[in-house]
């Protein structure tokens, strides 16, 4: 997929049959982690395809060189967030020494709170250009001098896995004290839970975790499919004049907080029926007049609904989406700027945000900016099903975390020109 543009119709505006999703991308990543971490005793199975998972391994495999090498080995993750907020902490515990460095964009990430934490804890580590922010140089083989970390809750909940993932592996093990109001909880619940299913129990007390030093015990992960990749079908299936998709291997009891797509959907006219052989869904009706929408435990799925909303004219308002400012891109200035193009648009108020689409109309065709991120790639791809023609620019961004992304739309129904 090396075209700079993508030009998506749907003739039929029928979606129907089976999508095999790629495995979740957090899941993956979270469990190339504990397998580094269990030397050998974790097998993952189901692992995600995408791009970040991808980079996620190969850093993995690299960082080991700097325990043969006194040379400086620099481990460039690219775009992958996930892979520099996990990495961050993972590098303190391996021998060697490294500098830990992203895309011009991931250096524009803030990354100080995690790094605080972890010089708390005794890491060495340093800033190569700005303060607070990648690319970082570290100096593994960390001597612990402190157990016990403070952390903003608000901020991200990656810094908080991060530290969680290697807790166990830490001479003292880890008491993480959570500052404020914990907004993406249900990502810390997944690590938490994922290190148990590896044998790494723990204690959530209150706003205080604690993981003592432990030993991984031989175990099999097996990577549920992406719930957020699933949030773009929902998308399609509301947005079909009739539509159904069967989503293989999606659980009902599913360690990602996306499966909040279930309930937000059911609002927006799509039912879920969860089933032996995965998750069905379908188009049913217009579903409620529910306006406000909280992303605060699930904001990867904010552009999906602010993207549908504006296109089906329904006015709504969100909130728990302060996170998405500092994402791939300033996620709520893109998708203003996007649905401004067919007369929609985002008022802000406060930590509120409203989505006002009296002047919005349907256009005959119009282009989605990416801003370097897969998610308004695949929020805004959707809307083809409404709209006479949409075309995405630089649709390579899908890679990230959902390769196969365009290759499914041509599958169902959506011719897909270069």
């Amino acid at each position: 997929m090396s075209s700079t543009s993508l030009t998506l119709r749907h003739p039929s505006k029928v979606i129907q049959g089976t999508v095999q999703l790629t495995g979740s991308k957090s899941e993956s990543n979270r469990a190339l982690i504990i397998q580094a971490l269990s030397r050998g005793k974790v097998n993952v199975e189901n692992l995600s395809a995408a791009a970040d998972t991808v980079i996620m391994n190969k850093a993995l495999a690299l960082a080991h060189t700097g325990r043969e090498t006194e040379e400086i080995v620099t481990v460039d993750i690219g775009p992958a967030g996930t892979a520099m907020r996990f990495l961050t902490s993972y590098l303190n515990l391996i021998e060697g020494n490294f500098v830990l460095t992203g895309t011009e964009r991931m250096q524009q990430r803030p990354i100080g709170i995690l790094v605080d934490a972890l010089k708390t804890l005794g890491a060495d580590m340093s800033y190569e250009k700005a303060d607070g922010f990648p690319p970082l140089k570290v100096k593994g083989g960390m001597i612990q001098n402190q157990r016990k970390v403070r952390i903003q809750g608000n901020v991200s909940s990656q810094y908080l896995s991060s530290l969680l993932l290697i807790a166990a592996s830490l001479k003292n093990g880890l008491l993480l004290e959570i500052e404020g109001e914990l907004t993406s909880r249900p990502y810390v619940t997944m690590t938490l839970n994922m290190l148990q299913e590896a044998g790494i129990s723990h204690s959530w007390i209150d706003n205080s975790i604690v993981i003592e030093p432990q030993e991984f015990q031989p175990t099999t992960i097996y990577v549920e499919p992406d719930w957020s990749a699933a949030s773009y079908w929902y998308a399609m299936v509301a947005l079909s004049e009739k539509g159904e998709a069967m989503l293989p291997g999606l659980k009902a009891h599913s360690l990602q907080g996306d499966i909040a797509i279930v309930d937000i959907m059911s609002h927006f006219g799509v039912a879920s029926s969860f089933q032996e052989d995965g998750l069905h869904i379908a188009k049913v009706n217009n579903g409620s007049d529910k306006v406000l929408f909280d992303f605060k435990e699930c904001p990867d799925l904010a552009q999906t609904i602010v993207a549908l909303a504006a296109a089906i004219r329904r006015d709504i308002s969100i909130t728990g989406v302060e996170t998405l400012k500092i994402k791939e891109t300033d996620r709520l200035a893109a998708l203003k700027n996007e649905i401004e193009k067919f007369g929609a648009t985002i008022i802000a108020d406060g930590e509120t945000y409203h989505i006002n689409t009296k002047d919005a109309y349907v256009p005959k065709n119009v282009t989605f900016d990416t801003y370097e991120d897969h998610r308004m790639a695949m929020a805004f791809a959707p809307l083809a099903l409404v709209f006479g023609e949409v075309t995405i620019n630089e649709p390579v961004v899908v890679e990230k975390s959902y390769p196969d992304f365009w290759e499914h739309l041509q599958q169902k129904g959506f011719t897909v020109e270069q």
